[in-house]
């Protein structure tokens, strides 16, 4: 028999609804999902505990806590990304420990732990942890074409995790392109070369191939399989369960579930996909077999358009595409998995706006450093020095990433102390390690949510809604389509996009950001905004000439400032961006606070 690992509550609603659904929305069918005997159920990691704190001020350890408390009986699985634990960045030891600690004692069971790079020193800590803890280690591989990724490679990758204690192992194609040819050739060289744990494939339906790969991968022997109950399934999320349990009815696959109770789980999250029709995107519904040629995964490929369309600059998409598999060759091949999926696209982004290679983002140094581990394939010596200067030599390592780190667990409870938040929770600690703003203003209770289930489902003219098309307003006459041009987006045009819109890559919750380094537009004149805020232009005014988020301001006004001295950073995409001074002056006004939004042409300081 084929056993199934359900993805509804984590990375299908992450893939197609923005990872917006509410844990009151899930806890009704819990009951019924619980009868179905899965494998394991996904309910936590990726996205689901970023979103739930930054935009439904939802505690995502109470939430993992609720839903086990609902679904006692069914193991419930996280995605977790080896020393970035949910994040984009490295954490050390005194941090991932904790983590992994406190998510057994809150309901996980399984842990399914990858690493972007298949860097096996990232996976070595939580891996013994999880074992520590009582845990089921899976072990992962993330999946993708390259001529280094080959299937001994893979098959050598799978049976390093078993050996390193994985009580499962797992085929991570978190893009949906692997072959069906790849699928049998990766599962079966690892039964023959001796592989003794269950094995899993998870995949996505992004390019159509998803059942064939299946039925080959039960052929050479699989033993679970990820699946989607199916009103959240398809497209960039994965193949639908019943689907694949009537598939494999009656033949030696056959997975045992009761096909009524997975008809009952249908019919509801009908209702909730019907629910959260403001986040529906058709680009992410509907199969596009080009991810086999660019790699660009799931979610990703949707919203490489509306980054581009919040910069003026829609008609870059193919362009786009076109750039992300040669910055990937350059950098070495890297599976295109968070967080190395937004090193390649913003990378990608930043070189058809500004030229190759012109603007570069701290994480793209930092990925050329080897902070977020050992590249797959070598990188050359024309791109280190193009990232990182002619010394370049100096600032790459070769150890494991996080023993470069300083403990940081005993600093953030202080934080909390500090702040007066602290109510004895361990918890709350990992929280603000992990999102030290996002979670502390989450934990001192000024986040609010972006909507409740009550309000839904929002309106076609909620600034929360997506461009979409008629079919998910059916009273509406008219077609909205994803993608228009500027034109068409003025009041009472269709596909209305607000200002600030709020997207995700590769599933993953952003504000759009694009912002070089340098680059600013240095004007004269102009009336100021209530609140001190330029509306023109200014003598010696720093412009910023994307939309961006301020996370530091590194002078302070009166400070004299040299050429080529970081001003502040900008958050990009959740990448840091230093901004820097293009001539020597002294601050005479910023007109900014740091966590504030940056719009496009804001004048961010003065400098004479």
């Amino acid at each position: 028999m084929v056993q199934l690992h359900e993805l509804i509550f984590r990375d299908a609603h992450q893939s197609l609804l923005a990872t917006r659904m509410r844990t009151e929305d899930m806890l009704p069918i819990c009951e019924t999902i619980d009868q179905v005997g899965f494998f394991s159920f996904e309910v936590w990691g990726g996205a689901t505990f970023d979103v739930p704190i930054r935009y439904l001020n939802e505690d995502p350890w109470t939430r993992l806590k609720t839903l086990k408390e609902a679904m006692p009986n069914t193991p419930l699985q996280m995605l977790e990304r080896a020393m970035n634990i949910v994040a984009y960045r490295n954490f050390p030891d005194d941090i991932v420990k904790p983590f992994i600690r406190l998510a057994k004692k809150n309901g996980c069971d399984n842990f399914r732990i990858f690493d972007a790079l298949n860097d096996m020193r990232n996976m070595k800590v939580p891996i013994e942890t999880v074992k520590d803890v009582g845990g089921h280690a899976q072990g992962c591989i993330c999946y993708t074409i390259s001529p280094v990724h080959t299937v001994d490679k893979f098959v050598d990758d799978l049976l390093t995790l078993e050996k390193m204690g994985c009580d499962s192992v797992c085929i991570k194609d978190m893009a949906g392109m692997i072959f069906p040819k790849e699928a049998y050739g990766i599962i079966k060289g690892y039964k023959d070369a001796g592989g003794g744990v269950p094995i899993d494939l998870h995949t996505h339906s992004t390019s159509g191939m998803e059942g064939l790969s299946y039925q080959r991968a039960a052929e050479a022997g699989c033993d679970i399989l990820d699946t989607a109950i199916s009103p959240i399934s398809g497209g960039t999320a994965g193949p639908p369960t019943e689907s694949i349990v009537q598939a494999f009815k009656g033949t030696e696959w056959d997975t045992g579930y009761d096909i009524d109770l997975l008809m009952e789980c249908r019919d509801y999250f009908l209702k909730i996909w019907d629910k959260y029709r403001h986040l529906h995107r058709m680009k992410a519904i509907r199969p596009d077999p080009s991810v086999t040629v660019h790699q660009i995964p799931g979610g990703m490929l949707s919203n490489l358009v509306s980054q581009l369309e919040q910069q003026d600059a829609g008609d870059k998409y193919l362009e786009v595409l076109a750039e992300t598999p040669r910055v990937r060759a350059e950098l070495g091949y890297p599976p295109l998995v968070t967080p190395t999926s937004q090193v390649v696209g913003v990378q990608a982004v930043m070189n058809v706006l500004f030229g190759r290679w012109k603007v570069i983002p701290n994480e793209t140094k930092q990925y050329v450093r080897g902070f977020y581990g050992q590249s797959p394939a070598p990188i050359s010596e024309e791109v280190y020095k193009m990232v990182l200067g002619d010394n370049w030599k100096d600032e790459v390592i070769d150890c494991r990433p996080a023993d470069m780190i300083e403990p940081q667990y005993d600093h953030f409870k202080g934080v909390l102390e500090e702040e007066a938040v602290w109510k004895d929770r361990e918890e709350d600690i990992i929280t603000t390690a992990i999102y030290p703003e996002v979670g502390l203003k989450f934990l001192k209770g000024e986040a609010q949510p972006e909507f409740i289930s009550e309000q839904l489902p929002l309106d076609k003219d909620h600034p929360l809604t997506r461009g979409m098309v008629k079919s998910f307003f059916p009273e509406l006459p008219d077609v909205y389509l994803e993608i228009d041009p500027p034109e068409a987006r003025k009041v009472g045009g269709p596909a209305q996009i607000p200002t600030e819109f709020d997207v995700e890559v590769n599933g993953e919750p952003f504000e759009v950001k694009v912002t070089p380094t340098g680059g600013f537009v240095v004007s004269e004149g102009g009336p100021a905004a209530p609140g001190g805020k330029p509306t023109g232009d200014v003598e010696g005014g720093v412009k910023s000439p994307m939309q961006g988020n301020m996370w530091k301001i590194k002078v302070a006004v009166g400070d004299t400032v040299e050429e080529g001295q970081v001003l502040a950073i900008l958050e990009v995409m959740k990448m840091e961006q230093d901004v820097k001074a293009e001539k020597a002056g002294e601050v005479k006004e910023i007109f900014i606070n740091e966590g504030d939004p940056v719009k496009k042409g804001e004048c961010i300081m003065q400098i004479l």
